[in-house]
């Protein structure tokens, strides 16, 4: 077998999934940069080393130049504002979880607004099942969005368990509410 025909052995980035070398082209440089000089320094000092990067800025003429240093900025604050978007975000969210009575002492916990914080719903639902060794499913809401509907009053099992599992969830973002069903009036079947 000649050398050419060996499988080579190729390396993507932990956070935009290029390889490093093309990490510049997905939007998150600065966090790529970081991943690759934590997993394989090797590979970053020989990527963004102080010569490497001199060296392609001399082969480009002054008008590139410049213009890569604007994209480079550009770039810089773009991801920034988004992080800092997707920090407010996260910040003014709420995550509601609603105990919803269905027969007489019957209930189902419903669980949303975890997208905000950058959870996989379905990973989540399949997390809660497992805990709490009962039925739970994702579901579509009118408004939107997505819910974890969970048989059983647990919502405070739920807030507890998403406050120790997910650090990324602070727990001043988690609001219970319960749910009632009306009952009819036993005299003349009005609502109460």
């Amino acid at each position: 077998m000649s050398a050419d025909t060996l499988p080579r052995s190729v390396t993507y980035c932990g956070v935009c999934s290029l390889p490093p070398e093309y990490c510049e082209f997905g939007g998150t440089t600065k966090k790529c940069q970081e991943w690759l000089e934590e997993e394989h320094p090797d590979m970053h000092a020989k990527l963004y080393s102080q010569e490497t990067l001199e060296q392609n800025l001399s082969s480009l003429s002054l008008e590139a130049q410049k213009r890569a240093e604007k994209d480079s900025q550009k770039k810089a604050a773009k991801a920034a504002s988004a992080e800092a978007r997707a920090a407010e975000t996260r910040a003014s969210s709420k995550i509601l979880i609603k105990r919803i009575e269905r027969n007489k002492r019957k209930y189902v916990t419903a669980v949303q607004g975890l997208e905000a914080f950058g959870l996989d719903i379905k990973k989540v639902a399949k997390d809660f099942g497992k805990k709490f060794a009962t039925g739970s499913s994702v579901t579509k809401i009118p408004g939107g969005g997505e819910e974890i509907t969970v048989q059983g009053d647990l919502s405070d099992d739920i807030q507890d368990f998403l406050v120790e599992k997910y650090e990324n969830v602070p727990e001043d973002n988690i609001e219970l509410v319960e749910d009632k069903k009306k009952k009819k009036d036993a005299a003349g079947g009005g609502v109460v």
